[in-house]
């Protein structure tokens, strides 16, 4: 196979997958070893930035997507956005920046930073899997800690967590837990 059948393949395997392909699923499925594969996604991807594609390879969490360039998805969501992707409300999306910046988070954490009580706000953000249980607070109790999900890094076009936009000082104070 040569590089042109091999970055074809790779190409063709995550096209076929509906969610982020990983890169070790890519070198199972492929049979390709990791660094023909690594090569193979740059290529696609060098291929997808030009101006004639309405596709890029996204690198979503520990996987690789393609989705529609980002200036085509106002024309596109209507039609082919998530059923249950409707809006988020100013309080749901409070919340979910505080747990995005702050995580790991308790629940009593997210009420002192809102002001307010958070529960249905975390109920609906567990159910359209943008944050999850990651584990419990050394903590009287052990109240339950939250994060994102690669669900909240697709819906974001975030590669990581790290690439949240950058808070300036005023936000920082705004979402540093006290204490």
């Amino acid at each position: 196979m040569n590089l042109s059948d091999e970055t074809a393949l790779v190409e063709a395997i995550v096209f076929l997958e509906n969610e982020p392909v990983e890169l070790k699923t890519l070198v199972g499925v492929s049979g390709l070893s990791r660094e023909v594969v690594l090569r193979a996604l740059a290529e696609i991807k060098d291929r997808y930035d030009q101006s004639e594609h309405g596709l890029e390879l996204v690198h979503i969490g520990d996987g690789y997507q393609f989705q529609p360039k980002q200036y085509l998805w106002d024309a596109l969501k209507s039609r082919y956005g998530k059923r249950n992707d409707s809006r988020l409300s100013r309080a749901a999306m409070e919340t979910l920046s505080i747990i995005a910046y702050s995580q790991p988070i308790t629940r009593v954490e997210i009420e002192n930073l809102r002001g307010v009580a958070a529960d249905g706000m975390i109920k609906l953000l567990v159910s359209r899997n943008l944050i999850r249980e990651v584990g419990k607070k050394d903590a009287p109790g052990r109240p339950v800690q939250y994060g994102t999900t690669k669900e909240f890094l697709k819906l974001f076009r975030l590669s990581s967590i790290s690439d949240l936009p950058k808070l300036d000082e005023t936000e920082e104070d705004r979402f540093r837990l006290n204490g």
